[in-house]
């Protein structure tokens, strides 16, 4: 079923197609395999923004790996070959750098995402706010803490007060909505993107503290990525106003 969020990019990515200068500007030569690590929550997005790039590149292939910002960062550290790393919080990123995968200072935010608490559409549970989560006999789920998206919910806990024994802790956010879009837990903290693409399974509950944990997203091609031209093309597409227009309509906020 096609959701909101990607009848929203189906009607702004065509804007890259059409003489795009950002995408047109970035073309390298020759096909081959482009290969993105990026953090889960921005799967719907990038995976649209690939095809827009294939599609501007005849004969290239855009290959995801989405998942969990620090497990990617960990692959990536044993060598896994990658061209570019989008990731979902700054600390992560300077993990990376660290460890010599990007060179200082080239890393750029392109976008900023806050949590927002996700509920099944059909559940009964009455939750308001963080401190509802607390309740005795809710089932809530999260990510776990060395995640960006568990770093996050837990300043944000932190700042209401609110001490949360989860009943699972979740290796990305995209396993967080899945057990509350199935129904196996009765709440769960994700990102407004990621409540957003699933908008007819789940809806989303803002809380105020979650001005207090807001994520900067970075990206960066990697020093030693086989195809560097085409891992600079793709930067720019994301950072160019075709890119920032579809991370916005998918619910992030531009940095």
């Amino acid at each position: 079923m096609r959701t909101g969020v990607a009848a929203a990019l189906a009607a702004v990515l065509p804007l890259a197609l059409a003489g795009c200068g950002d995408i047109e500007g970035s073309r390298g030569g020759g096909g081959g395999t482009l290969t993105v690590f990026a953090a889960a929550s921005l799967t719907e997005t990038f995976t649209s923004l690939g095809k827009a790039f294939e599609a501007a590149h005849p004969g290239v292939r855009v290959r995801f790996n989405f998942g969990g910002s620090s497990t990617l960062a960990r692959q990536i550290a044993e060598g896994a070959p990658a061209d570019v790393f989008a990731a979902a919080d700054t600390a992560t990123m300077a993990k990376v750098a660290g460890g010599g995968a990007v060179e200082a200072g080239q890393a750029r935010v392109f976008a900023r995402n806050r949590l927002v608490i996700a509920l099944p559409r059909d559940g009964s549970a009455a939750v308001r706010g963080l401190r509802d989560l607390a309740r005795p006999g809710l089932k809530v789920v999260v990510c776990a803490a060395q995640v960006p998206c568990g770093a996050a919910a837990g300043k944000a806990l932190a700042a209401a007060g609110v001490r949360l024994r989860p009943a699972s802790e979740e290796q990305d956010v995209k396993a967080v909505l899945t057990k509350v879009r199935l129904g196996e837990a009765d709440a769960g903290l994700v990102y407004r993107t990621d409540a957003r693409s699933a908008a007819g399974e789940v809806r989303g509950v803002e809380f105020p503290e979650s001005a207090r944990a807001v994520n900067d997203y970075p990206i960066a091609a990697l020093d030693k990525a086989p195809r560097r031209d085409l891992a600079a093309g793709f930067v720019r597409l994301v950072r160019s106003e075709q890119g920032r227009s579809a991370l916005v309509q998918a619910g992030f906020e531009a940095p």
